[in-house]
């Protein structure tokens, strides 16, 4: 007999929350890319510009896990416009023995912003200095929260600054943040000052030309770059590559689309030239932070393997909370294709 378990966002999110096991999930997951035979195609991408709209697809198998996650992610920019949120999506986790489908995870991006916030607390606590307190957010989505939520959770952030285009987002999400995590988070008008004293930035915006310039960067400083995930996107002035050490979430993707692409096109870096991924870092197979004045940049673009660790525990959290719906999904005709 097939059985699917459904689960819907509400339940979910009752049983996956941003903490440090949902961290420690996707850092596992980064290793795994350094340690075993993981199989990641390269990213589906299908464009949609008529409505600023984009869709990924995502997949890996990992060695060690149950099941593989396919996960499809759409982004609308002008949803918002319309009363909609910008960016939803499900995951399909199928049997990694059997190819059968396992779960409908139908979170509407809830499970991806929740593995590329832990991404970003993987890379912070790996390359931002150990004692880093102040944060600079670059943008006032839901990205931009959960960022700052998840780096409280791996450095003792005592005040944040957020920036962002529309200044009434930026002071909605400083209030909001205040409130939440208990220390100082202020809206700032002006880039180059949020990021003057930072000791971690994070920029998460859909920002096609830079928003963060070279000239404004200080010794120490680390900068995780989340929003470049297709080949228009670009937040990173290239010029940073000549002053900071550059960790990649996976080089041949982040030559193709992430900000290491437009280094490339720029030539600040070389098509062939070797950086170190986030998963050899964590695995001790290359360096991350060498000294306490370095400039580290991390480029997440998002990668497969988070998305099946995410499903992974999904599904087994569910089950073992008893949520959700199972389905036997058994045709009368077994062998149709």
């Amino acid at each position: 007999m097939s059985r699917m378990l459904v689960l819907t966002e509400a339940e979910l999110r009752r049983v996956v929350r941003l903490d440090l096991s949902v961290i420690a999930c996707v850092e596992e997951a980064f290793a795994a890319l350094a340690t075993k035979a993981v199989a990641m195609p390269p990213i589906l991408r299908l464009d949609i510009p008529e409505y600023r709209g984009e869709v990924d697809v995502k997949t890996a198998y990992v060695p060690g896990l149950d099941g593989f996650a396919i996960k499809v992610s759409p982004g609308f920019f002008d949803n918002p416009k319309l009363g909609l949120p910008s960016l939803n999506g499900l995951m399909i986790l199928f049997s990694a023995r059997t190819g059968l489908v396992e779960a409908l995870l139908l979170d509407n991006g809830y499970l991806t912003d929740v593995r590329t916030a832990a991404a970003g607390a993987v890379a912070a606590r790996h390359l931002a200095r150990p004692e880093a307190a102040v944060a600079a957010i670059f943008g006032a989505g839901m990205q931009a929260r959960l960022q700052l939520e998840a780096l409280a959770l791996v450095r003792p952030i005592r005040e944040a600054r957020i920036w962002a285009r529309d200044a009434q987002k930026a002071g909605e999400a400083a209030s909001d943040l205040s409130r939440q995590l208990g220390f100082s988070v202020a809206a700032v008008a002006d880039p180059r000052a949020a990021a003057r004293g930072a000791d971690v930035i994070v920029t998460t915006t859909p920002a096609e030309r830079p928003i963060l310039m070279a000239e404004w960067l200080e010794p120490g400083q680390h900068i995780t770059a989340m929003g470049s995930d297709s080949e228009h996107k670009n937040e990173i002035d290239p010029a940073i590559f000549a002053r900071a050490s550059y960790v990649a979430d996976r080089l041949a993707q982040t030559r193709r689309l992430g900000e290491l692409a437009h280094a490339i096109r720029t030539g600040v870096a070389t098509a062939d030239q070797a950086f170190a991924e986030l998963g050899e870092v964590i695995a001790g197979k290359r360096a991350g932070r060498r000294k306490a004045d370095e400039i580290t940049l991390a480029d997440l673009t998002g990668t497969g393997v988070q998305d099946t660790a995410i499903a992974n525990l999904a599904a087994f959290r569910a089950r073992g909370a008893g949520a959700g719906q199972t389905i036997d999904t058994k045709a009368e005709m077994g062998d149709a294709a």
